[in-house]
């Protein structure tokens, strides 16, 4: 940088520019005072220089410069084209390349932490468990931090380190990256925004983080408001959406006037017309209709029906109340739950429910309203359509591009831990029919309901998928060591696993699946404050790794409960069974899904085609709208995957019978 010499001094009063002391404006190498137009100088400014053209929307280009602005502190890098400032920018460093046309203000005011460091309420509204944001924020470790509050320690020792991080961040200048294009945007406060983010509109902007970059940019449109944000990479948030107090993790999307208050968002969330209070928000947590409501909640892989909502608030103390709907939960359009509350896995809630429902050990099932009454159907999701559906989907709708991916994210419909939970659920239903008999007619389940049949059916439906899920295990370490197997001592030999990581209970930190050991054993060790911020997320991202070494770890401890015996001297003839349980259980669920994909193309599901015709045309109008059933792709699909696993099991079984 050097100092203007005098003839540019001259040249920019004569183009309407002025300075409160020109020897603090500085320009780099090459500086041509052409593109400078009325603009004031205050404080130190440094210039870049000014090169190329933008292209506009449209077609219409400009060239780099600054023109109509009044600047104070602002450091401008090359080839950045301010046009039309209507107060001032203050305090900023501008990245080259970045184009800025008819805004308000920009500004940092004092000394700010651009977001990092603030308080989210999370889930309890009365506060207790309040979440400190920063940038690099994952599920993982908010779901720590929002439920493990019984280690107090541990939590005090993680929100240090988070203080200290936040401080790290804190100065009087902001920074706006590279090819970063902001445009007709209004008020714009102690914000940090990061390279290639596009502000088009955006209404007002306070005390943030835009973490935007070359790979994974975020879009912020019209009508937007945020304060107190971090808002990661590859957000696009648009049409007046409110975010107050809140972090919003990669790929998430917000449009459609969305209201977003005290909640946290992470990977690939999306909000529409409806509202969020004080939530966690885990990966796929999606809600699309106007009048919903997400409250005081916790959600992972949710679909929110139109008009579902939730109570936080009993009239007694305040809305001190929360719930849990875990992974894969859905609701029904106008469902409602009254907190507390905890609906398991995979689970389906439709109609209104006021009795403070527990089903988080009976995954993938019905809870339905009936006069006021929550009745269960135990296992019912796992042959619907809809449950294979969604686990399909949700990898092809990642949204993610930036190569550093804060949040792990595990995709298993089936895994140690939802099967723990069926194991149990069928313990759970087992017991009750013991104890009430077999002949009741209605079994009574923590404030909920269970028909006869509905108990018989779950205990079929979580045997199938048990069966499913240990022989998909079995046979993926058989199909990975097949090269090493060439006697029963070998099979053996291999099936034995490589630690005992992954025995025992699991959970899932919002999208990721670990052991439970593994976790106790990382809290402890936060608990006496050995790890940093960097550390941990390296231990999620290690666990997230590991996956299938523990998945087998847990498997094999089930087998051994199966047989009754050390798998180390699991028998021929056993793995077999094990086998021809899996092939049985993996076709008749397939077919239970087909029969559930057929319902989309009967009768019923034809009326409103062909109006003003007869049966013929209305098939025929069906059948070019929808197609027809045998070529649905989903449906060819299921017919594959039971010819593709008919064929594995035939190629385990002939592996074996060559075993001596």
């Amino acid at each position: 940088m050097r100092q203007l010499t005098q003839q540019e001094i001259s040249q920019l009063e004569s183009q309407n520019c002025s300075a409160q002391d020109w020897k603090q404006v500085e320009v780099a190498e090459g500086f041509c005072a052409d593109y400078v137009k009325d603009t004031r100088f205050s404080g130190l400014c440094r210039l870049g220089i000014f090169e190329q053209e933008f292209a506009l929307p449209g077609g219409l280009k400009v060239h780099s410069g600054i023109y109509h602005a009044t600047l104070h502190n602002v450091e401008v890098g090359d080839n950045c084209h301010l046009y039309n400032i209507h107060n001032y920018i203050a305090n900023y460093r501008i990245g080259k390349e970045t184009c800025i046309e008819n805004v308000n203000a920009i500004l940092v005011d004092g000394t700010t932490t651009f977001g990092n460091g603030v308080r989210v309420p999370v889930m309890n509204e009365g506060g207790g468990r309040e979440i400190p944001i920063f940038n690099e924020l994952t599920a993982s470790l908010a779901y720590v931090l929002t439920l493990y509050r019984h280690r107090p320690q541990m939590i005090a020792n993680l929100e240090k380190r988070i203080d200290e991080y936040a401080a790290g961040q804190a100065s009087s200048v902001g920074t706006i990256g590279e090819n970063v294009r902001i445009l007709n945007c209004g008020s714009i406060k102690n914000v940090k925004i990061g390279d290639c983010a596009v502000l088009v509109g955006t209404s007002r902007l306070k005390n943030g983080t835009i973490n935007s970059n070359r790979y994974a940019p975020v879009k912020l449109g019209s009508g937007v408001k945020c304060t107190d944000f971090i808002i990661c990479s590859g957000v696009e948030i648009n049409d007046s959406t409110l975010v107050d107090k809140c972090f919003v993790g990669q790929g998430c999307i917000f449009d459609k006037h969305y209201s977003a208050g005290e909640s946290l968002f992470f990977s690939n969330c999306q909000g529409m017309h409806g509202e969020a209070c004080a939530i966690f928000a885990g990966p796929y947590t999606v809600t699309h209709h106007k009048s919903t409501l997400l409250i005081a909640g916790m959600f992972s892989f949710l679909n929110a029906g139109s008009g579902s909502n939730q109570s936080n608030h009993m009239y007694k103390l305040g809305p001190i109340h929360q719930g849990v709907a875990e992974r894969g939960a859905k609701t029904t359009s106008d469902s409602y739950l009254l907190w507390p509350s905890r609906i398991g896995a995979f689970s389906l809630a439709m109609g209104r429910h006021t009795h403070h429902a527990d089903t988080s050990e009976l995954p993938f099932s019905y809870l339905i309203e009936n006069n006021s009454e929550s009745y269960l159907v135990p296992g019912a999701n796992l042959r619907t359509v809809g449950t294979i559906r969604d686990a399909q989907k949700w990898p092809k709708r990642d949204n993610r591009k930036d190569p550093d991916l804060l949040d792990q994210i595990n995709f298993n419909l089936l895994s140690p831990y939802t099967v723990q939970k069926m194991w149990h659920g069928k313990e759970i239903l087992e017991e009750l029919k013991n104890l009430s008999g077999e002949n009741t007619d209605v079994y009574g389940y923590k404030n909920c309901k269970i028909r006869n049949s509905s108990l018989v059916h779950g205990v079929k439906l979580y045997t199938i998928g048990i069966q499913k899920f240990l022989g998909n295990s079995l046979i993926s370490r058989i199909e990975k060591n097949a090269e090493k197997i060439s006697s029963v001592a070998d099979l053996q030999k291999v099936l034995v696993p490589d630690s005992t990581i992954g025995q025992g209970e699991w959970v899932d930190l919002a999208g990721l699946l670990a052991p439970k050991s593994e976790v106790t054993q990382l809290l402890n060790e936060l608990e006496k404050d050995q790890l940093t911020l960097g550390e941990v997320r390296e231990r999620f991202a290690q666990m997230h790794k590991n996956y299938y070494s523990y998945e087998w770890a847990w498997a094999a401890e089930k087998i051994e409960k199966v047989i009754g015996h050390s798998i180390a001297a699991i028998t021929l003839e056993e793995v077999r069974h094990i086998v021809d349980d899996w092939q049985k259980a993996v076709v008749d669920l397939d077919h239970m899904v087909y029969d559930d994909a057929r319902k989309e193309f009967d009768l019923n599901s034809q009326t409103g085609f062909g109006v003003d015709g007869d049966a013929s045309q209305q098939r025929a109008d069906f059948e070019s709208v929808r197609g027809s059933f045998e070529s649905n792709t989903f449906v060819m699909a299921v017919l594959e995957h039971i010819r593709t696993k008919s064929a594995l099991g035939d190629k385990i079984r002939n592996l074996l019978d060559h075993l001596k």
